[in-house]
């Protein structure tokens, strides 16, 4: 079980639910570490002060804001502990909304939301009605110094958290848009068409970090002196007619058609149908 986040009360209404939170999901990849070549021993990163030139221990640095060129203003971390907002230890929803109308891009990172103990009632009431109505909670919630919206829904058995992004932190991109006419009927038809034919059921544990992969079999190789064959670099796909490529790209999609069942010969059919009457 991965270790809890954060924990609390969950208000829906008068409704409190103690619930906790712990991280859905964590990164996987492959950690080098800084090395001096000559003689491979780590490398420590040094908090360096520019004004007198030289190194400083942690217990010499202070948190500042830059307020003007140059000129700082020092904050204490024991007076942003007192301005936690009521969200530190209350994630209380403040509205519903419907799932349809939810741009995934807002989605941020992931956690599962489980109930603390005395919670597994009223949690599991919330569960059942929101996933009957088919909709979503919006709640705030203080982790890591930051007041996060949080977006909650129902996942296949419990209930799921994301922190998402404010509105003023989203990247508006105005540069291109789907224009339609651009595209033919017959060019819409062929490319429905290979969607369907490439169309599966979601199994993401089908996909696997290749790169990473690989990256692990060079260090085993190395490990033990050997060599380790670098696969071709891949070349991008020449740029070609549109419909040329749908078209070839449909031609080696298709499935194999199953074969027509073969024919019984005729004599004897003709004796099953005599020895039947």
């Amino acid at each position: 079980m991965a270790a809890t986040i954060w924990s609390g009360h969950l208000t829906f209404g008068l409704v409190s639910i103690p619930v906790q939170l712990a991280t859905a999901a964590r990164r996987k990849s492959v950690d080098l570490d800084l090395l001096h070549k000559a003689d491979h021993s780590p490398i420590r990163q040094v908090l360096y002060c520019k004004a007198e030139n030289k190194p400083l221990e942690r217990a010499d640095i202070v948190k500042g804001f830059q307020y003007q060129k140059g000129r700082y203003v020092e904050i204490d971390p024991k007076e942003l502990e007192k301005l936690k907002p009521p969200s530190a230890k209350t994630m209380e929803i403040l509205e519903f909304v419907d799932a349809s109308e939810v741009d995934p891009l807002y989605m941020d990172t992931s956690y599962y939301l489980l109930p603390d103990e005395g919670g597994e009632k009223p949690y599991t009431l919330l569960y059942i009605a929101m996933h009957k109505t088919n909709f979503y909670a919006l709640a705030k919630v203080t982790m890591a110094q930051r007041e996060h919206v949080v977006l909650i829904r129902c996942g296949p058995r419990g209930m799921v958290l994301h922190t998402m992004f404010y509105a003023d932190e989203m990247r508006q991109e105005h540069s291109f848009r789907a224009e339609p006419r651009l595209v033919s009927d017959k060019e819409l038809a062929l490319a429905k068409n290979l969607i369907e034919n490439l169309a599966a059921p979601f199994e993401p544990e089908k996909y696997k970090d290749t790169y990473r992969e690989r990256v692990e079999q060079l260090i085993q190789a190395r490990i033990k002196g050997k060599k380790i064959v670098m696969p071709p670099a891949s070349k991008a796909a020449p740029v070609i007619d549109i419909m040329e490529a749908l078209q070839k790209s449909l031609a080696a999609k298709k499935r194999p058609q199953l074969a027509a069942p073969e024919k019984a010969p005729a004599k004897k059919v003709a004796a099953k149908k005599k020895k039947a009457s």
